[in-house]
C-alpha cells in the first residue's frame, strides 16, 4: 500500500478546501506527535486512517453548511429594480 501525502489526504477529505486544508492536517499531526514537515510529507497508512477518522466529522458538517450558504446567497442575489425604471 502506498503512503499517502498530507495534501492528498486534504484533497480527499475536502475537495473544496474550505474546512480541511493541508495546514489544518499538518497542525493536528504535529499535535499528535507525528513527524511531518510539509504538505508533501508522506504518512504511514495507520496515521492516514487516523486522519480520515478524525476529520470525517468536519467534512460531514460541511455539505449542510454550504447548502445553507448557497440558499442565503441566492436569496440575496435576487434581481434589484434599476433606478431608471418607470414608476
Amino acid at each position: 500500500m502506498a503512503k499517502p501525502r498530507v495534501h492528498e489526504l486534504a484533497k480527499e477529505l475536502d475537495p473544496t478546501g474550505k474546512k480541511v486544508t493541508s495546514k489544518v492536517i499538518l497542525a493536528w499531526l504535529k499535535d499528535q506527535g507525528e513527524f511531518v514537515k510539509a504538505a508533501s510529507s508522506a504518512v504511514e497508512p495507520p496515521v492516514a486512517r487516523r486522519v480520515r477518522e478524525h476529520f470525517a466529522a468536519q467534512v460531514q458538517e460541511a455539505p449542510a453548511d454550504t447548502a445553507a450558504d448557497k440558499s442565503a446567497k441566492t436569496a440575496s442575489q435576487a434581481p434589484k429594480p434599476s433606478k431608471g425604471a418607470p414608476k
